[in-house]
């Protein structure tokens, strides 16, 4: 489970308000099915929240702190059914910038594009 200082998870809570849950957890509990949508949405989108559905406190928290010990995330805030959960995406290397090849006359000014002359 990633650690968050007091403020990267303030910045966090901010980025998240105006999110929509974008996976839910209903009656079925935290299945593999549910986990997989949940790293899914953290690979794509980096910081989600998830709704469930359920009224006991207990099991929402032990849900999020599930999803973000085996999701390898960080967890941002836990506020009634919601849980903002933040994963960040790993680097991808920078694909190699193509050379190309240059033009060997001289430069055409814009008018000669137009059908103009060029003076």
């Amino acid at each position: 489970m990633l650690n968050l200082t007091s403020d990267e998870r303030r910045a966090l809570r901010a980025r998240a308000h105006s999110l929509n849950p974008v996976v839910s957890i209903s009656q079925g509990g935290l299945s593999e099915s549910v986990i997989k949508e949940i790293n899914a949405s953290l690979a794509s989108h980096e910081l989600i929240k998830v709704r469930v559905y359920n009224d006991d406190r207990a099991v929402r928290e032990a849900f999020f702190g599930t999803l973000c010990e085996r999701l390898d995330a960080a967890p941002v805030q836990h506020i009634g059914k919601l849980l903002v959960i933040w994963r960040p995406q790993p680097e991808k290397p920078i694909p190699a910038v193509k050379e190309r090849a240059r033009s060997v006359g001289p430069r055409r000014s814009k008018r000669s594009f137009q059908g103009g002359s060029a003076n």
